[in-house]
């Protein structure tokens, strides 16, 4: 792998990890266009932890109200003090982020009468030679951009109520329950099973549907990456072998150090156009690319051919 090749894969993990287009579809698809052959695993693994280190960069705050809240909750539980009624805001957010990860587990569930696991079918699936379910999956990226979106304007005020909401309308929630959690973390694994299914996209959207406020929804699915991302990475180090081999150090610095970068613009960026309710661009912007991709997968199955590479499948 050359430079150029570690940068722009470092630019498109960078800027798919976040915003709500699915990186690992976006990765799969690039390769197969460009034909490129990843040297192993460890390139990706690297790639993953440049991104975690931009998102815990952007939340580093938060992420330290955490950890002292974090201490201080194990005191009042060995002090017999802990009541679940009067917690704080970031007590209640540590417990929701437990739950909301716990769904993760079922990735180790075996599959029936295969000897792979839930976890192995989405490495099956971004190894294959066709791009056939990156585009069905970014098309219901789209599709759960748009409902999300819906719903966010649903349970908005309108201009005319100004200050006043009508009775029994719906606000947008600040804080998650514990079915917000549930849903999101089953939505979490979805999207990790599936390339081209985004998993802040998905994870966003189901938090809008259930009524969280766009910023809540946002933030709870940024910070409930971390520990996914870096779990994902651990777990992949077994299989990693001599990669590094063949690699070399400066593809691999160019790639991490892309990806940290754009990582952290793309953070930015979206925490901006969740601000501004831009968000339909990326909807948009996911259902032309998932239409394309569905048409040219189809046809290079038809053909049996990649039609960037001239390759059989």
């Amino acid at each position: 792998m050359t430079i150029l090749e570690a940068v722009i894969q470092g630019v498109i993990q960078g800027a798919t990890e976040f915003l709500p287009v699915s990186s690992s579809g976006h990765l799969s698809i690039s390769q197969h266009i460009f034909g490129i052959e990843l040297p192993g695993i460890l390139f990706d693994i690297m790639l993953h932890l440049g991104t975690l280190v931009a998102v815990v960069f952007v939340y580093r705050g938060l992420i330290w109200r955490l950890i002292k809240e974090f201490f201080s909750l194990l005191g009042d539980v060995f002090r017999g003090r802990f009541k679940w009624a009067d917690m704080s805001p970031d007590r209640r957010l540590i417990f929701m982020l437990i739950i909301g990860l716990l769904p993760l587990f079922l990735l180790f569930l075996p599959i029936p009468g295969t000897d792979m696991k839930i976890k192995d079918l989405s490495e099956q699936l971004a190894s294959d030679s066709t791009i056939l379910t990156e585009g069905l999956a970014l098309l219901a990226t789209s599709a759960l951009l748009f409902l999300g979106i819906w719903a966010g304007k649903r349970g908005a005020p309108s201009p005319s109520q100004g200050r006043h909401w009508a009775k029994g309308a719906r606000s947008r929630r600040e804080e998650l329950t514990t079915g917000d959690a549930v849903v999101i973390g089953i939505t979490q694994c979805l999207a990790a099973v599936f390339p081209g299914l985004s998993r802040s996209g998905s994870t966003m959207s189901v938090g809008l549907m259930r009524g969280v406020s766009q910023q809540a929804a946002l933030d709870y699915s940024f910070v409930m990456g971390i520990p996914s991302i870096a779990a994902a990475a651990l777990l992949s180090l077994k299989d990693v072998g001599t990669a590094g081999e063949s690699i070399g150090a400066a593809p691999l610095l160019a790639g991490v150090i892309t990806a940290a970068v754009v990582g952290f613009l793309a953070i930015k960026l979206l925490k901006w156009i969740v601000t501004t309710n831009k968000l339909s661009l990326f909807a948009v912007y996911t259902l032309v690319a998932g239409l394309a991709v569905t048409v040219i997968g189809i046809m290079e199955l038809s053909q049996g051919v990649n039609l960037f590479t001239g390759n059989p499948l």
